[in-house]
């Protein structure tokens, strides 16, 4: 890590937007907001890892609070150099703990979220569990956690082999490396400008969708749905990737039609 920012630092962050890429392009974000705004309903929305509010910013476009929670302050201030930034409230903190605006989160909203394969920042099993325990203390009865990560791509992985390239172009190169022992896994970065190199790296646990079932499970909630991506498309075994959405079961509320009587005992 570089400083109290985690991995993204201001260094990071200055060039962390770009509009170029596919994550940015509306066709990519609408579909998003789209889906996170019907879970919310007239409710709030928590964004985990809210960063420079590429996902909350149109999501409170659509008229819809949102809160965000997030370690980084340099990723954080990027969103607020941007329309509608600074109305976002935001808590500084590691987000498999902490609350958002402290205890006044319990409860309090109707979906959250954790997007682009950011689950897999918490490097240990014990701190996505705890996200979670986090989470579902945070959601209303009946609030949804929706998380969107990839696939483990150990099916590229021929024997003996622990790397996997997944970019390459004249001025830079990056790949993940795996360990299938531990499902510890890093991102390599190399590029060179103007003549000179630099390489970093970010590490990560990734992490399958039966084991963040469980999770949840731990955490009192259930699959409601997962898809192959944001326009709903159904997941596949051939699926890379999958946005799951767990819920937190609403209260049973007894009306005069569902009074529960006492058993009966046979004299």
């Amino acid at each position: 890590m570089d400083d109290e920012d985690g991995y993204f630092s201001e260094r990071v962050a200055a060039t962390y937007d770009n509009p170029a890429a596919r994550e940015f392009q509306p066709e990519t974000v609408a579909p998003m907001a789209e889906l996170l705004a019907d879970l919310a309903g007239d409710g709030r929305a928590l964004e985990l890892g809210i960063g420079t509010g590429r996902v909350a910013l149109p999501l409170a476009a659509r008229g819809v609070p949102v809160h965000g929670i997030d370690l980084s302050r340099a990723m954080v201030a990027r969103m607020r150099d941007k329309p509608g930034g600074d109305a976002i409230e935001v808590t500084i903190g590691d987000f498999a703990t902490t609350k958002a605006g402290g205890t006044e989160g319990e409860g309090a909203f109707s979906v959250a979220y954790l997007v682009f394969n950011t689950i897999m920042n918490l490097t240990t099993q014990e701190a996505q569990v705890a996200c979670f325990r986090n989470v579902a203390d945070q959601l209303a009865p009946g609030g949804c956690f929706v998380i969107e990560t990839m696939v483990p791509e150990l099916r590229k992985l021929p024997p003996g082999q622990n790397l996997v390239p997944f970019h390459a172009s004249d001025t830079r190169w990056s790949f993940d490396s795996y360990d299938v022992a531990t499902q510890e896994m890093s991102s390599h970065h190399v590029e060179v400008v103007d003549g000179r190199g630099t390489y970093w790296s970010v590490p990560f646990r990734y992490v399958w969708p039966a084991e963040l079932d469980l999770m949840a499970q731990l955490a009192g909630m259930r699959l409601r749905d997962r898809w192959a991506g944001w326009g709903r498309e159904p997941f596949t075994n051939e699926s890379a990737g999958h946005v799951s959405v767990w819920q937190k079961p609403a209260p049973l509320t007894a009306g005069p039609e569902m009074a529960i009587s006492p058993p009966h005992r046979p004299s």
